[in-house]
């Protein structure tokens, strides 16, 4: 139940904590649930449910129909009326209709996109929450986020010009110093002048880092992710 929720959560198109919020949930319940693949309790059903009324909680639980009421996501081959009403799922084109994406990696050839503004988007992504000036899609490597963000995702980024002093702690942000680039979760440190950078994946691998908000040249918010469906 745990991944569907974390699907619709990014199906809204909004962060996780946003979500939190919404329901009035404490920090880090739904974000440890997913991280730990554990389900929430039966609870917090009722109140997901009167907060999103358009979610099928029939298949947040089961997993059995479709993610929204009253929506068909497909046509099926044995279907003797029209079903062709579709949820409003992300697509791909190249008539300049969304973000553009660019098939890079964050981690490595990203600065490909800051410093040559003559490089053309392989396409464009049309996802409404994400179709906003500055917006870019590339690829994220690695394992450290799973299971939030998965190697080989489409991440959407948005370069941010506040001092990340006065960022949102807590959400996910790709991190660029002189020496590497890097998407962790970020909170702050117990030393001034410092940031945390904390992984999802809890193997013993991917640990906990602190460095000092001196190194960082640039500040990516992560504003969502996209599995590769197609």
């Amino acid at each position: 139940m745990i991944e569907r929720l974390s699907q619709f959560i990014q199906y809204q198109g909004v962060s996780v904590r946003a979500f939190e919020q919404s329901i009035n949930a404490s920090d880090g319940m739904i974000r440890r649930a997913i991280a730990n693949k554990t389900d929430i309790q039966s609870k917090w059903l009722s109140v997901i449910a009167e907060n999103y009324p358009n979610l099928n909680i029939d298949w947040l639980i089961t997993g059995k129909g479709n993610m929204l009421k009253g929506k068909l996501s497909a046509t099926t081959e044995n279907d003797n009326v029209d079903k062709t009403e579709k949820l409003d799922l992300p697509s791909i084109n190249n008539e300049y209709q969304g973000a553009p994406y660019y098939n890079i990696d964050f981690i490595g050839g990203f600065d490909i996109v800051l410093n040559n503004q003559t490089i053309n988007p392989d396409y464009y992504i049309n996802f409404a929450p994400y179709n906003k000036p500055g917006v870019i899609w590339c690829n994220i490597t690695g394992h450290s986020m799973e299971p939030e963000l998965n190697n080989g995702d489409f991440i959407a980024m948005k370069e941010m010009t506040d001092p990340i002093e006065y960022l949102p702690y807590g959400e996910i942000y790709g991190i660029v110093t002189d020496s590497y680039r890097t998407v962790k979760r970020v909170r702050m440190s117990d030393r001034k002048g410092f940031i945390r950078l904390i992984p999802t994946n809890k193997s013993p691998e991917y640990g906990e880092q602190e460095i000092p908000i001196s190194m960082i040249r640039k500040v990516f918010a992560v504003l969502g992710s996209m599995h590769r469906l197609f």
